[in-house]
């Protein structure tokens, strides 16, 4: 039995039932709605729904990363009983909860100078850090040991592709991803641009399209154009804020049209953490394919 634990956040979008059985652990993130603190838990304590609703009901969501103490308990639960951890943190480019992670290593290996304690950048977002959490668990499961995993999880993270559409760009705005002319005219004219993160992690718009159904049209295509064929792997993950029926859309073009198998796609919520600064009308895509390029 593998004597390391693997950890993420709860910015991975999954479900609490799939990281159960992948026997991966995960710290949670905070959110504030109105300035009241609340746990992101993957829905246990506070449903998407709620949270949605409330969004749609004018209360003003904010984040917080994990810090760097909350890092530190959470990573002795494990040292303590002598497990070595290896953790996929939250994108770097998109949040400094990685630089935490790194500050609580370096404190942790002075305390536990026996334990090994690894922290990959995952330069990946909601559900695309759940498909590289997957993909991890499942190396782990392979039986690679902790560096083997480490090391596979450094490389297989730069072929995790995302994309993203958006059918509301308010909290896009509001988090300076969209600018407010732009914004305001992708609203008027019913623009729902498609977004990617980058190698470095970052999100940045790549198109503009008109309407939500040539959006999915577009998003599904993406299979194509980014796949790659000497990766073996058929899983694709997507997540949703709150509008489901245009995943369930997408899945549909997905299996119809480019002859995915429907087991190999799963659908997730777009949680708190990630849906306070997207709000509602995302839709993303996530798979493994060509390295990328941005």
């Amino acid at each position: 039995m593998s004597n390391f634990v693997l950890t993420c956040g709860s910015i991975c979008d999954l479900s609490n039932e799939l990281l159960s059985s992948l026997d991966v652990k995960y710290i949670p993130y905070h959110f504030y709605l109105d300035d009241k603190e609340y746990i992101d838990d993957l829905g246990k304590s506070f449903s998407n729904e709620e949270f949605y609703n409330l969004l749609k009901n004018g209360a003003n969501p904010k984040t917080s990363q994990v810090t760097v103490n909350e890092y530190i308990l959470f990573f002795e639960k494990f040292l303590s009983k002598g497990k070595d951890i290896l953790h996929i943190a939250f994108s770097s480019g998109l949040s400094g909860s990685y630089n935490s992670a790194m500050l609580a290593k370096n404190m942790l290996e002075k305390k536990y100078p026996d334990r090994k304690i690894y922290i990959v950048d995952s330069l990946s977002a909601s559900s695309g850090c759940g498909l590289l959490v997957t993909l991890v668990a499942n190396k782990r499961k392979e039986g690679a040991n902790i560096l083997e995993t480490f090391e596979y999880a450094e490389k297989i993270k730069y072929h995790i592709q995302h994309w993203f559409f958006s059918t509301d760009l308010k909290f896009y705005i509001k988090g300076g991803r969209v600018s407010k002319a732009s914004g305001f005219i992708g609203s008027l004219l019913r623009i729902c641009p498609i977004l990617e993160v980058n190698k470095e992690g970052k999100l940045i718009p790549r198109d503009k399209i008109i309407s939500a159904t040539i959006s999915i049209i577009q998003t599904a295509k993406k299979i194509d154009t980014y796949s790659d064929p000497n990766i073996k792997n058929n899983l694709i993950y997507i997540s949703h804020s709150n509008c489901l029926k245009f995943a369930q859309s997408l899945k549909n073009q997905l299996v119809a049209k480019y002859n995915k198998e429907e087991k190999d796609i799963s659908i997730f919520n777009i949680g708190p953490t990630i849906g306070s600064h997207t709000g509602p009308g995302t839709v993303a895509l996530f798979f493994v394919g060509k390295e990328r390029e941005i």
